[in-house]
């Protein structure tokens, strides 16, 4: 993982966050700390799928 990524993406959240505060729009994301749990769930299971190897191709298994 490349440490100066993340920062970077932390600082431009944190910019864009700041963003709609000044400008008083709703944030486009859960204002609730079990709707961001929700967000960091997908990813975690996204990465462990990812890590395990499984895979579906849904196109394929369809037909196509």
């Amino acid at each position: 993982m490349n440490i100066q990524l993340v920062v970077l993406g932390l600082l431009t959240g944190a910019l864009t966050g700041a963003f709609f505060a000044l400008f008083d729009v709703p944030i486009p994301a859960p204002p609730e700390l079990p709707g961001l749990m929700g967000i960091v769930g997908i990813y975690l299971g996204y990465k462990l799928v990812e890590m395990s190897g499984a895979s579906l191709d849904v196109l394929e298994s369809i037909g196509f």
